[in-house]
């Protein structure tokens, strides 16, 4: 692996390190703040509201600027919104916006980060640092559930979002340090400011003159809306599960649901392998309807030995990332040079409209339920968030007859 690839990898776990002290501390602040499951639903999808309103810009220029530039700020914003929210949330609102500037700071960090990593490999290097980049928001994650959860018990959900708010500055220096500039042939032109960097309408509307690439924007969208609504409310499901007569876990919830994070990295990796083989979309619709299968009956054994609801937890997170890697490569290998930082723009940013989605629906849906009383309203929250995978399925394989397309 290149020394480049290598601290990308590195950068992006550090800067992930905060991502998952939200989920941890989700059950403790809504009991502190007295507030809904939407409005806790809605403060985990502020992060996503933040990374939607800068995503365009960021990505955008690292097609006229060297990427590493874009980086630095992201990693900025992204302590800064932690930080925040640490000393001086009182409220689910003031919790919201720290939020937002949270996501701002990772979305000028992690496409841009895939950019920095494509501006400096040649095309045919690509494949498998894409497929490594896009795993490792597993590593980060899984890291971050465990950090956070072996940290708060002790020190306190203030103290662990301050504190945490050091690793998206360390890989600030990382990257500032070890990734050197682009090289003569590679460098970008300076141009003006102007409306399109916020909204390259124009590139937008030559990326989606490719099917290949509407099929690939599309999918990410509704994987991100089913996989951060699961990682957002999963601690929050495990703890209703041992409600219910269970014994006790010698393990916590957040390290827990930070190993299971852990091993949807392999399966992200193996299915960009395995979908090179057996072809792009054809893999991606096997592993949205099995990931439709594994939440529906995980959602649904809430009651029933822990083996089995952990054994399905895993199920579940192997299927939402086995079609990860698959899906952002084949944006990237598809999309022309001269837009691939808009593309990537483009296909992060309905990814995360997905992710903004996800969890308020979720919180929405639960609190819907709650009200009329029903036994298990998790398995209703679970059903509103994976139906989108079992629909966009369903609509492709019906084009796919139809029209006789072969999409790879």
């Amino acid at each position: 692996m290149k020394k480049i690839t290598f601290v990308m990898l590195t950068a992006q776990i550090l800067t992930l390190l905060g991502f998952a002290a939200y989920p941890v501390a989700l059950v403790g602040i809504q009991k502190e703040w007295l507030i809904s499951n939407f409005q806790a639903g809605l403060i985990a999808s502020a992060f996503f509201l933040g990374y939607i309103l800068v995503v365009p810009l960021a990505t955008s220029l690292t097609d006229r600027m060297d990427a590493k530039k874009v980086y630095m700020i992201g990693g900025a914003l992204t302590a800064l919104g932690l930080f925040c929210f640490g000393k001086l949330a009182e409220n689910y609102l003031e919790a919201c916006f720290c939020m937002t500037i949270n996501g701002a700071g990772f979305a000028a960090s992690y496409m841009p980060g895939l950019k920095i990593i494509s501006d400096r490999l040649d095309a045919v290097e690509l494949s498998r640092p894409i497929a490594f980049y896009t795993a490792f928001f597993g590593v980060g994650t899984g890291f971050s559930y465990l950090i956070i959860g072996m940290l708060l018990p002790d020190l306190g959900w203030r103290a662990v979002f301050s504190g945490i708010s050091l690793g998206p500055l360390i890989a600030l220096a990382l990257v500032y340090v070890f990734i050197g500039g682009l090289s003569s042939a590679r460098q970008s032109q300076t141009i003006p400011f102007g409306i399109a960097d916020v909204l390259p309408i124009k590139k937008w509307k030559i990326v989606l003159r490719n099917k290949q690439a509407i099929h690939y924007i599309l999918g990410y969208g509704i994987h991100c809306l089913e996989l951060f609504a699961s990682r957002n409310w999963i601690v929050a499901y495990l703890i209703f599960c041992g409600t219910h007569g269970q014994a006790e876990l010698i393990v916590a919830f957040p390290v827990l649901v930070g190993l299971i994070n852990f091993i949807g990295v392999p399966s992200s990796i193996l299915g960009n392998e395995i979908a090179h083989r057996v072809g792009r979309q054809k893999w991606i619709n096997y592993v949205m309807l099995l990931s439709f299968i594994t939440a529906i009956t995980f959602s649904l054994v809430y009651d029933q030995a822990w083996w089995l609801i952990i054994v399905l937890a895993i199920l579940h997170m192997i299927f939402i990332m086995a079609d990860s890697s698959a899906l952002t490569a084949g944006l990237v290998l598809s999309a022309p040079n001269e837009v691939k930082g808009a593309a990537m723009g483009l296909h992060s940013l309905v990814g995360f409209i997905g992710g903004l989605v996800g969890p308020a629906l979720f919180g929405f849906v639960l609190d819907l339920t709650q009200k009329v009383q029903l036994q298990n309203p998790w398995t209703y929250a679970y059903a509103s968030i994976v139906i989108f995978s079992f629909t966009y399925v369903i609509i492709n394989l019906k084009i796919i007859r139809v029209n006789g397309i072969n999409v790879h």
